[in-house]
């Protein structure tokens, strides 16, 4: 992958994702409204106190100008656009790259989101990180574009948790390695849903001083995407 010039000392010379990938769900303040109803609702009865997570396995890396295979059965997939940290030997965020979090839509939240976010090539990975002092992360914004059509835009104005107090908060009760990433939070559209893209379909995420992101959606074969 490619590497901004002003990476500072100590971050990974790649971005492949060598630790685990983490996400954060319930980041944004639209979905939290939209969702603050619910919250109440067995089997919590109560809205989250701490950062809500998920994992990406490595089986979902899919590189920039990649294709996404769409599930048999499935007709659509939800398209999660976001910002990931990636962590140095300190567990310190050292820099920052697009991501594009695929899932089989879903509406449930309550139970670990593996079947639905954790299928093969379901993590789209930035062409360019940056360094974390080239990025007032609070302060991006994200525009995603279906076939060159602009579906969404996801200000990291409007998130929940402002990134230094997610970290933060997750830090109470896990340690970050070397290598790790963490999204910090994909936002919905007004319904409630996300933006979805379908076999065929040409999806960018970019943000200003970053390459876009592009994968396209693609058919899933016997024997394979093709």
């Amino acid at each position: 992958m490619q590497v901004s010039q002003h990476m500072p000392s100590g971050a990974p010379s790649s971005f492949w994702p060598q630790g685990t990938v983490y996400g954060a769900l319930l980041n944004f303040q639209q979905e939290w409204q939209l969702r603050a109803p619910q919250m109440s609702d067995a089997p919590y009865k109560g809205a989250p106190k701490a950062p809500v997570l998920f994992i990406k396995t490595a089986n979902t890396f899919t590189r920039s100008g990649g294709n996404i295979a769409v599930p048999a059965g499935v007709t659509e997939l939800d398209i999660g656009a976001n910002l990931a940290w990636v962590f140095g030997a300190d567990a310190k965020p050292v820099a920052c790259l697009l991501v594009n979090d695929v899932s089989i839509p879903h509406e449930s939240y309550y139970r670990p989101p593996v079947k639905f976010k954790c299928v093969d090539g379901f993590l789209g990975l930035g062409a360019q990180a940056r360094g974390i002092t080239q990025v007032s992360t609070d302060q991006v914004a994200l525009t995603v574009k279906v076939n060159g059509q602009e579906v969404q835009r996801v200000s990291y104005a409007d998130t929940v948790r402002k990134s230094n107090a997610l970290l933060s908060d997750i830090s109470e009760f896990m340690t970050f390695q070397e290598g790790d990433m963490l999204l910090l939070g994909s936002d919905c559209l007004p319904d409630g849903k996300r933006p979805r893209a379908k076999a065929g379909d040409v999806v960018e995420i970019s943000a200003e001083g970053f390459d876009t992101l592009v994968n396209k959606f693609v058919n899933t074969f016997v024997g394979g995407a093709v």
